[in-house]
């Protein structure tokens, strides 16, 4: 595996993700993570139980996974299952940890069939497993079944994109090859958030089910869709293996002696199944969190800094400081700014269903008030083409004219303009009045 301080790096990773998960903030930190994403009864859940060798996760038809389960795996002598959530507590039998993350998922989501996207924290330590941390995320879904909410698919789909579209996550696309590959919710969804497939790892499964005559040898030898980490394959146990308890090993055992004996697989038997698998995905993690890590430090840092410098403003805090009294005052004006100015454009936080009031009033002036001032001036035509009349002889003087001279136009449209003082400057004292108003409504706050 290399140094022993790259072994390390996953356990500080987890340690970092259960601190964020704690103190229940969502980290802008983007932590190098995989997240499993795939179509409802990929076989996802198998995998996770596969790795850990044993059943630990919720079972049934339907979507199971209703939270994200954040998986960290850890190797060690003794074996047992902790929760984030149940601090102290050590899990010994594996039943008592499905029953428990049934209890939480309901907790949180309902008995019905809705999803959150507060994460459930499991860590399990084993001698069986390489440190790895997986984020089982639920199944992507086409149809609303039973009391589910009807855009249950969008509500997943939002849900995993949340997690994926991060550059930080690697993501393991699970697939059944009993269904054509071009169909594949998992890699469709992994390709709009990574088109090249630098970040996507392959996952085929149930390749013990597909039709007789026919492999998924072009995939998992990487020609048909390529992805830069390639595709690995695994046999799942069936839904009655499980039902009757067969045990993990001699599953893995079964799955070995499919892919040696099977005529396509028999070349890449080595790069096949759930232990190189877990192999495989324990270096991809390691090498992506080392290639992650500079870059995670320094953000670390910086705001780890401006905390500190934060921390330290609050600690030499004098109210009676001019300083601080200049800085207050240019705040609260720079706050009456912004509330004046979202009360004329009417985008304050607190709208006013009872009156009219600020931008609003105004607007008012402007298309109500003032058309009516320009509507009751009033004007005799008879007199107006009088006065034209008159303007026009007088500006030609001595000589007779073809054309109407601009200059009467000019004399006739000054007078009538001035008419329109009067309305504009009643227009201009409302606007004003009102804007005085609103500044006093403004400076009560």
């Amino acid at each position: 595996m290399g140094n022993r301080g790259m072994e390390d790096l996953i356990p500080l990773i987890n340690k970092l993700q259960d601190a964020f998960s704690s103190i229940g903030q969502s980290c802008n930190l983007d932590l190098p993570q995989i997240a499993v994403v795939g179509g409802q009864s990929a076989g996802k859940s198998s995998v996770l139980e596969n790795f850990v060798g044993r059943d630990f996760l919720p079972r049934g038809s339907g979507i199971v996974t209703r939270r994200p389960l954040i998986l960290q795996l850890v190797n060690s002598k003794a074996e047992y299952a902790e929760f984030l959530h149940c601090k102290g507590r050590k899990f010994v039998d594996f039943e008592e940890v499905r029953l428990e993350i049934e209890a939480e998922t309901d907790r949180l989501t309902g008995s019905n069939k809705g999803i959150s996207p507060i994460p459930i924290n499991l860590r399990v330590y084993s001698p069986n497993v390489l440190n790895l941390t997986l984020i089982d995320l639920p199944g992507m879904t086409k149809v609303a079944v039973g009391d589910q909410p009807h855009d249950i698919e969008h509500q997943i789909r939002d849900m995993l994109l949340q997690f994926i579209t991060k550059e930080s996550c690697l993501i393991l696309a699970v697939t059944p090859a009993n269904t054509d590959l071009a169909n594949s919710d998992a890699l469709k969804i992994a390709k709009e958030v990574d088109p090249q497939g630098l970040r996507t790892i392959g996952v085929i499964t149930k390749l013990d089910l597909m039709d007789e005559g026919t492999d998924a040898r072009d995939i998992l030898e990487n020609k048909l869709l390529p992805l830069r980490r390639g595709y690995i394959g695994v046999v799942n146990r069936s839904q009655k293996d499980i039902d009757g308890k067969k045990d993990i090993r001699a599953a893995l055992a079964a799955e070995r002696k499919f892919f040696l004996s099977h005529p396509a697989y028999r070349h890449i038997a080595e790069r096949m199944g759930t232990p190189h698998l877990q192999k495989t995905l324990n270096q991809q993690l390691t090498n992506h969190i080392r290639d992650t890590l500079p870059g995670l430090r320094s953000k670390l840092q910086s705001q780890m800094l401006s905390l500190e410098k934060e921390v330290e403003e609050y600690k030499n805090f004098r109210p009676d400081d001019p300083a601080r009294k200049t800085k207050a005052l240019l705040q609260m004006v720079q706050q009456f700014g912004v509330d004046f100015e979202k009360c004329i454009e009417g985008s304050g936080d607190q709208v006013d269903t009872s009156n009219l009031s600020g931008g609003a009033k105004i607007n008012r002036i402007f298309h109500e008030r003032f058309p009516f001032e320009l509507v009751k001036m009033e004007f005799d035509e008879k007199e107006l083409r009088k006065e034209i009349s008159y303007a026009i002889k007088n500006i030609h003087g001595v000589r007779t004219g073809l054309f109407t001279p601009d200059l009467a136009f000019e004399a006739i449209v000054k007078k009538q303009v001035i008419k329109l003082k009067d309305p504009c400057l009643k227009c201009v004292d409302l606007v004003v009045t009102e804007l005085v108003a609103l500044i006093r409504k403004c400076t009560e706050k």
